[in-house]
C-alpha cells in the first residue's frame, strides 16, 4: 500500500494503530506485563469481594425511615445513590497499590496504568447509567463524560486537548479556540442547568415565607437575575472571553435603550416600582381607566396579564399602573360591599321588613359582619311597589366562583316568603269613560 496517497488523517490512524499493535506485543512478551494483568485480575476479584462485604453494611447504616423526611435523611438518601460506584474505586484504589508495587520491582507499570484507567471508565459509565437521573444531566454524561473517559483510557485525551486548544476562532476582535467553545459548552450547559435548578428552589423557599405577595415576586425576579447573573460572567470567565471586548456591545445596547427600547425600560422601571409598592400585585381584582378588568394571574418583566371571568387573558404594561387610574378591588383578601335591590307591594307593612331580611342575609356563610354587618335600607317608592336595598360585606367578588348577589336575592325571597309578604308586579288601573259596556 502506497502510504504516500492516503489522506493525512488516515496515515495518522494507521499510525496509531501500529503503536498499539507494538504496544500490545510487547505487554504479551513481557513477564512484567503479564504481572500485572494478574495484579489488575486479583485486585478486581478483591474489590467484588470486599464490595460485597462492605455495600450491604453502608446501605443498612445509611438508609433512613421510610417515613423521615429531615435534611439528615435526604443527605443519606442523597449519599446512598453513589454505592454504585464503591466496586470500581475500590478496584482502582487496590490497583494503586499494585502499581507502586511493579514498578519498584519491574520498573514499569504501563498495563497495571491502563487498567486503572479502565476502572475509572467503568465508574463513569455506571455514574451515567445509575446514578444521574436528570434527563438533562444523562444526555450530558452519555455524549460527553463518556467519550472523554474512553480518550483518557486510550491515552489520547491529551493530544485531543492540545489540538482543540491550537485551533483558533476569530470573530471580530474577540479571538478564542474551539476547546474554549467546548469548555463554554459543556460549562453553559451545567451552569444555566444548575442556576434554573437553584432558582427553582429559592422561588419555592419564598414562596413559602410571611412577605407581601408584590415583595414575595421582587425578591424572587431579584434572585434569578442575580443567579443567571453570576452563572453568565463564570461563563465568560471559563471560556476566557474578555469582558473588556464585550464594552462596544454594551454601548450599542444602551444606545438601543435610549432610543428604540425606550417603552420597554419604561415598562421595566414601572414593575419595579409596582413589586415594591405594593399597588397590584398577583391575585388582586383591578380595573384599568381604559374599562379593561380581570384578576391579576401573572407580573412579569415588561408586563402584566389580567384574566377576566369569561377566561380571556388581557396583557397590559406595567407602565399603565403607574401613569393610569386605577381601581383596585383588591381580591386578594380585602372586604368588598355590595347590595341587593328588591321591593315589596303597598300593602306590605314596610316596618317589618328590614328586621327580616337583615336576619336572613346574616345567614350566609361568607357575609362579614365586620366592617358592617347587613344593612336593609328603604331607597324609595316606585311606580308598582316600595324599593329596597340590602347591603352586606364579603371578602371577594361577586362573579367568578362566587354568586352573592344571586344568593342574597334567594335569602330575602324567602324570608318574605315565608312571612307572608309579596313581591309587587306591575299594576295598571284602567278608566272607562261613557256607560259601563254589557258584559251579557
Amino acid at each position: 500500500m502506497d502510504m504516500d496517497n492516503l489522506p493525512p488523517f488516515v496515515g495518522q490512524a494507521l499510525d496509531y494503530v501500529d503503536q498499539g499493535l507494538e504496544l500490545a506485543q510487547g505487554w504479551l512478551l513481557s513477564p512484567a506485563a503479564w504481572s500485572q494483568f494478574a495484579i489488575l485480575i486479583a485486585a478486581y476479584a478483591l474489590a467484588v469481594v470486599l464490595s460485597r462485604m462492605v455495600v450491604p453494611r453502608i446501605a443498612k447504616l445509611l438508609t433512613p425511615p421510610k417515613d423521615s423526611y429531615s435534611v439528615f435523611s435526604t443527605a443519606r438518601r442523597f449519599v446512598l445513590q453513589f454505592l454504585p460506584l464503591l466496586l470500581p474505586l475500590i478496584a482502582f484504589a487496590l490497583t494503586g497499590v499494585g502499581e507502586q508495587a511493579t514498578r519498584s520491582i519491574f520498573g514499569s507499570g504501563e498495563v497495571i496504568a491502563f487498567g486503572k484507567r479502565v476502572f475509572i471508565f467503568i465508574a463513569a459509565r455506571i455514574f451515567v447509567r445509575d446514578i444521574l437521573q436528570v434527563p438533562f444531566l444523562k444526555l450530558l454524561g452519555k455524549y460527553i463524560l463518556i467519550p472523554i473517559a474512553a480518550l483518557y483510557v486510550v491515552g489520547m485525551l491529551d493530544t485531543v486537548t492540545v489540538l482543540l486548544e491550537e485551533t483558533r476562532v476569530q470573530i471580530g476582535n474577540i479571538g478564542f479556540s474551539v476547546m474554549a467553545i467546548v469548555r463554554g459548552v459543556i460549562a453553559g450547559s451545567i451552569l444555566f442547568w444548575l442556576g434554573g435548578w437553584s432558582n427553582q428552589q429559592s422561588s419555592d423557599y419564598l414562596a413559602q415565607q410571611e412577605m407581601r405577595p408584590s415583595l414575595k415576586t421582587l425578591l424572587i425576579k431579584a434572585v434569578e437575575f442575580v443567579i443567571f447573573g453570576v452563572a453568565f460572567l463564570l461563563l465568560m470567565n471559563i471560556m476566557g472571553i474578555n469582558l473588556s471586548a464585550l464594552a462596544v456591545l454594551g454601548g450599542a445596547i444602551g444606545v438601543g435603550l435610549g432610543f428604540g427600547l425606550q417603552k420597554i425600560a419604561s415598562n421595566f422601571i414601572s414593575g419595579v416600582i409596582l413589586l415594591l409598592e405594593g399597588q397590584a400585585t398577583v391575585g388582586d381584582y383591578v380595573e384599568l381607566d381604559g374599562g379593561e378588568q380581570g384578576k391579576i394571574v401573572k407580573m412579569m418583566a415588561r408586563a402584566a396579564i389580567l384574566e377576566t371571568f369569561d377566561g380571556r387573558w388581557i396583557v397590559v404594561p406595567n407602565e399603565d399602573f403607574i401613569t393610569t387610574r386605577v381601581v383596585n378591588y383588591s381580591d386578594s383578601g380585602s372586604a368588598n360591599r355590595f347590595e341587593a335591590p328588591f321591593s315589596v307591594t303597598y300593602e306590605t307593612d314596610i316596618n317589618r321588613v328590614p328586621d327580616i331580611v337583615e336576619k336572613a342575609v346574616a345567614t350566609h356563610k361568607d357575609v362579614l359582619s365586620e366592617p358592617f354587618p347587613p344593612d336593609c335600607e328603604l331607597r324609595g317608592f316606585g311606580e308598582s311597589g316600595v324599593d329596597f336595598a340590602c347591603e352586606f360585606w364579603v371578602n371577594g367578588l361577586d362573579d367568578g366562583e362566587h354568586k352573592y348577589t344571586s344568593d342574597i336575592l334567594f335569602l330575602i325571597w324567602n324570608a318574605l316568603k315565608a312571612e307572608g309578604i309579596e313581591m309587587p308586579y306591575p299594576r295598571r288601573v284602567i278608566e272607562i269613560k261613557g256607560p259601563a259596556p254589557d258584559l251579557h
